[in-house]
């Protein structure tokens, strides 16, 4: 039997790579409909090649063909932050392709990526506004910290956090 998850592929690609830009491009015209505006948190390319941290898009390779390119469908990353945690970034399934599970997909993906770097805990700010967003991170054991980031005195922000790894 075949899952949505036979026909994905995660692949870790520069920041500027032009299937994470259009991405990119799709998650800012969210936060026009949901904010009235782009964001605007500060992003460095070089915070997202390893060791510091990656940006991985999700494929769907289904019906891909030697002519077919597998069309990029969701994506997210992690950087680090001064104080050693991971932050996730950048997370976004095109609209078409939600519900599917792909969020869960690309994060579980992402923790691993960043426990293989030595990462012992990750953290994300979102907004009340993405309740999938926080009810999907909760589901996995995200569970409220201290504010930080860039919006952390903004109304409405949330800011979660969860070990991936056992403490020394």
């Amino acid at each position: 039997m075949t899952t949505p998850h036979d026909a994905v592929e995660i692949r870790a690609l520069p920041y500027d790579h032009p299937d994470v830009q259009q991405l990119v491009e799709g998650l800012q015209q969210l936060y026009v409909e949901l904010y009235g505006g782009r964001d605007d948190s500060p992003i460095d390319r070089s915070e997202f090649e390893l060791p510091r941290g990656t940006f991985a898009v999700a494929y769907d390779t289904a019906g891909g063909t030697a002519v077919e390119a597998p069309v990029p469908v969701a994506m997210g990353a992690w950087r680090l932050l001064p104080d050693g945690r991971a932050e996730l970034k950048r997370m976004f399934v095109r609209p078409d392709r939600r519900g599917r599970g792909l969020s869960r997909l690309v994060l579980g993906w992402l923790e691993q990526s960043a426990r293989e770097a030595g990462v012992v805990d990750m953290v994300i700010e979102t907004n009340t506004v993405h309740a999938e967003a926080i009810r999907l991170y909760e589901s996995v054991g995200y569970a409220p910290i201290s504010a930080y980031g860039h919006y952390a005195d903004e109304p409405g922000t949330v800011s979660l956090g969860r070990p991936l790894a056992e403490r020394d």
